[in-house]
């Protein structure tokens, strides 16, 4: 599917027509943190939309903002004006329909691989039965390459191993949109290109929509259909989109060689350097 390609057909929300595959609406976001000296506005004016099945990373110096606008489309930071909608309905706390990967896993380390997926899919599938919520859990944890780890406690993984539980715990209560901040961003690099591709590999299956924050231009150009470039703060907002035109399902090696990758490559820092 490309998705860039918008529908012809539109839905209505307070009199503002959307193409109807678009997933996530940012629209005038804005957030302040008052401080003893007056008002830090950390975002202003940021309007993003991300289509549905696309996979958008975004990019930008430390304290641009990027982690605090995630942190809004999941619900857990409060908004100081604009709005943020998912299919069309306003994100007013933490929901079931968003899934987050942070940079830490933040595991339950007394419980296993297992316990700490069904945490998730016992809330979201309530009136599953017990097996096939163990289905679920099973699948999604064979799926990153953890079938031998069921009943470890996360306590006794090593950090890669609890981020694989943190993508399968993600995936698993099937959201419509995975937010993704740095998920790979306290890892070496060989356990990073291991997880890059196993979140691509589940990702083209699925086919949710995945927004992800990273600083490694590489990983935004290998895993995204747009790249999304924030200004510094304060006051960021997006300063520029990139669209990644790689064909799907794509491996590290033919990005590598494609001559576009060393276009967008260079476009990215240069924007990062100015």
């Amino acid at each position: 599917m490309n998705t860039t390609q918008q529908s012809n057909e539109v839905y209505s929300e307070n009199g503002i027509v959307y193409p109807d595959n678009v997933m996530l609406d940012l629209s005038n976001l804005k957030k302040v943190y008052p401080t003893p000296k007056g008002d830090y506005v950390v975002l202003e004016d940021l309007n993003l939309q991300i289509l549905k099945e696309e996979f958008v990373t975004i990019i930008g110096h430390s304290g641009c903002g990027k982690t605090t606008m995630l942190s809004m489309i999941a619900g857990l930071n409060p908004i100081s004006g604009g709005n943020i909608s998912v299919l069309g309905n306003p994100v007013k706390g933490p929901g079931p329909d968003r899934g987050v990967i942070f940079q830490s896993p933040s595991l339950m380390p007394w419980m296993t691989a297992l316990q700490n997926v069904l945490l998730g899919v016992n809330q979201v599938f309530p009136h599953a039965t017990k097996g096939q919520r163990q289905d679920i859990a099973k699948y999604y944890l064979h799926k990153v390459g953890l079938e031998n780890a069921f009943h470890k406690k996360a306590s006794e993984l090593s950090q890669g191993m609890q981020q694989r539980v943190g993508i399968a715990r993600a995936f698993a209560i099937k959201p419509k949109v995975l937010l993704l901040d740095e998920p790979f961003g306290m890892l070496d690099s060989l356990t990073r290109g291991e997880l890059q591709d196993i979140l691509i590999e589940i990702w083209n299956k699925e086919k949710i929509t995945a927004v992800m924050i990273t600083h490694d231009v590489d990983e935004a150009i290998f895993l995204a259909d747009r790249v999304v470039m924030m200004t510094s703060g304060p006051s960021a907002k997006i300063g520029d989109i990139l669209s990644i035109d790689f064909e799907r399902p794509r491996t590290r090696k033919s990005v590598l060689e494609n001559d576009d990758y060393y276009t967008y490559r260079k476009h990215l820092i240069d924007f990062l350097e100015h």
